[in-house]
């Protein structure tokens, strides 16, 4: 943890790449508003800057865009499309250099097989697993 005087602390993550700044500014997308606040919550108390929040693919997209964030905390299933659509669509407007994407899922990552380990710099957590530790060690091995 980095202190920046100000009375607020700045978390940057143990080993986290050189392209992350200090406060680290995430969007979370998850159609359930519930897990939403909850996982706002935690990453707030951890330090983190929550900058928005979306309820699904097409809003994700759009918000990314107008927002800038560090970090995409995205789950996979969406009602309009699934969280690989926005992983696509973010990799091809940006040409690789958008926001780190930390999907997130109810469901065991094996239960996606090759989808997530085919997209470089994707990371995973399950819900139930997600915590300031995770989330940093995630962080840290997509950065």
């Amino acid at each position: 943890m980095i202190n920046d005087f100000s009375g607020s602390a700045r978390i940057h993550p143990q080993g986290a790449g050189r392209n992350l700044p200090a406060m680290i500014r995430i969007v979370i997308v998850d159609d359930h508003a519930g897990f939403r606040a909850q996982a706002r919550m935690l990453l707030e108390a951890s330090g983190f800057d929550v900058v928005g929040e979306a309820e699904d693919a097409a809003n994700a997209v759009a918000l990314v865009h107008e927002l800038h964030p560090d970090v995409v905390l995205l789950d996979v299933q969406l009602p309009d499309n699934d969280g690989f659509w926005v992983v696509d669509q973010l990799s091809e407007e940006n040409n690789g250099n958008g926001p780190h994407i930390i999907m997130i899922s109810s469901r065991q990552a094996r239960d996606y097989g090759s989808r997530l380990t085919s997209v470089p710099g994707l990371g995973f957590i399950h819900k139930p697993e997600l915590s300031r530790s995770r989330f940093e060690e995630v962080l840290a091995d997509v950065s």
